[in-house]
């Protein structure tokens, strides 16, 4: 599953980073590592872009990049 089907409050464990170049290094920098746990906060009104938390900060990004992200255990 990736990260851009999740819905606010539902939560998982990323599992790895698709995508290659500059996208993947800004993914990766932003903190959206392996084995990292990431919770979607909130989804814009039009779907775009989505909040989450993880590593007690709040980060945004947009659904195309979260649709890069593969994510494990997904719990509500």
């Amino acid at each position: 599953m990736t990260l851009d089907k999740l819905v606010p409050g539902q939560s998982g464990i990323i599992e790895k980073i698709d995508g290659q170049g500059a996208l993947r290094r800004r993914l990766l920098d932003m903190g959206l590592t392996p084995n990292t746990l990431v919770r979607v906060r909130k989804v814009a009104p039009m779907g775009d872009p989505i909040e989450l938390y993880l590593r007690s900060y709040v980060l945004t990004i947009r659904k195309d990049e979260a649709s890069k992200i593969t994510i494990k255990g997904v719990e509500k």
